[in-house]
């Protein structure tokens, strides 16, 4: 792998891009480059918001030596800095109507005060209509950052009032270094993390240095690739549900629990003693936002599996046009060049445009074990159900 020379402070933590980077250090230094509003965007995993993070930091810095500022913005802790990072499926009105509402403040120490918008792609039309004048109109000292897969995902007025960076996609072999770099994982590891993942650094890291995730996505793949009629469809379909589920609650319960305590804690109420009737519309409150964070972990979890199936069949086209020279799932060779000659290429394709059209079904709340069921069907078969 080659050396990779890192960008200075506070832009360390960001990857691969190089020429956004340097198009917002200009924005910082230069009125003539600024802009009020910017829309950052990117494949998942590109860096969209650790780059938003970076240019918040330089904005509100006195200047490139105010490390202590800079420092205190990454922390999340600086007053002048409102991050939006929504658990939940969609960003609400109220949610939008208060990032508004604070985007009039003026800064309290900073040179600006910034709004960061993650995942701004999750905003309906409603929700995004709120933010529009404020865009259009902002005070002289505020700046948004919004942050998106794409400029298609947010609406025509929204990419009219802001000044558009796309991240480029990193290679293989730059997440890989950049895993063994964060996390000192073996190099073999990284690379095939890296690959499986699709360049995806979060995820990169997460198969990196979690051995059971790994193994549940190769046996996630070889389920899927066993399966040989409707039975196997059903029953396959409710282990990748039920693997997401647990996948979740994993990923979310300590949590939920530590926010408990703390919540119990802050109304000084001792654990194990009851909950007084005052303090339960908090409780309540609390457990609300945690259901839809466990249906969001659970939403992206089946994602994730969605995205790992269309590698696989993509890896499938691939070999039935005579490219095997670039395998995402280079370890399942073999099952992929069977599955390549008893297929044609015209069933690969029937199962890739279902893929994307599951994918879309659970972005409209159909029942997850239905739509994979419906899905595993069409791979089990060649035919739609």
């Amino acid at each position: 792998m080659s050396a990779t020379v890192f960008a200075p402070f506070p832009w360390t933590d960001v990857w691969g891009q190089d020429a956004a980077v340097e198009t917002l250090q200009a924005a910082v230094t230069d009125p003539a480059a600024m802009s009020h509003a910017w829309l950052i965007t990117g494949p998942p995993g590109s860096g969209r918001s650790t780059l938003a993070t970076a240019f918040a930091a330089s904005l509100i810095a006195s200047g490139p030596d105010d490390e202590q500022t800079m420092r205190q913005v990454l922390a999340g802790t600086h007053p002048d800095v409102t991050v939006l990072r929504t658990e939940k499926v969609i960003i609400s009105i109220a949610e939008a109507r208060a990032l508004v509402e604070r985007s009039y403040f003026g800064p309290s120490s900073g040179r600006y005060r910034v709004i960061v918008v993650e995942d701004a792609d999750r905003m309906t039309e409603r929700t995004s209509n709120v933010l529009l004048k404020a865009l259009e109109e902002p005070p002289e000292q505020t700046v948004w950052i919004l942050c998106a897969p794409s400029e298609a995902d947010l609406l025509p007025t929204i990419r009219s009032r802001v000044r558009s960076l796309r991240l480029r996609e990193p290679d293989v072999a730059a997440v890989a270094e950049l895993i063994v770099r964060r996390t000192g994982a073996d190099p073999v590891v990284a690379e095939q993390s890296a690959r499986h993942a699709q360049r995806h650094i979060g995820m990169a890291q997460r198969l990196a240095t979690d051995e059971a995730a790994r193994a549940r996505r190769e046996q996630t793949l070889r389920a899927v690739l066993s399966a040989r009629g409707v039975n196997d469809a059903v029953e396959v379909a409710g282990q990748i549900v039920q693997a997401a589920t647990d996948d979740a609650k994993a990923l979310t319960a300590e949590r939920d629990d530590a926010e408990r305590r703390v919540l119990l804690h802050t109304v000084g109420i001792a654990e194990g003693q009851a909950v007084p009737p005052a303090v339960r519309s908090q409780i309540n409150a609390l457990e609300d936002e945690q259901k839809q964070r466990a249906k969001r972990s659970v939403r992206d979890g089946l994602d994730r599996v969605l995205t790992d199936l269309q590698s696989l069949f993509r890896d499938v086209v691939m070999l039935q046009f005579g490219r095997g020279d670039a395998l995402i799932n280079e370890e399942l060779a073999p099952e992929l060049a069977a599955l390549a000659a008893a297929w044609a290429p015209e069933r690969t394709l029937i199962v890739l445009d279902h893929l994307a059209e599951t994918r879309e079904a659970l972005e409209r709340n159909v029942a997850p074990v239905l739509a994979l069921e419906s899905l595993l069907v069409t791979v089990t078969s060649g035919r739609r159900p």
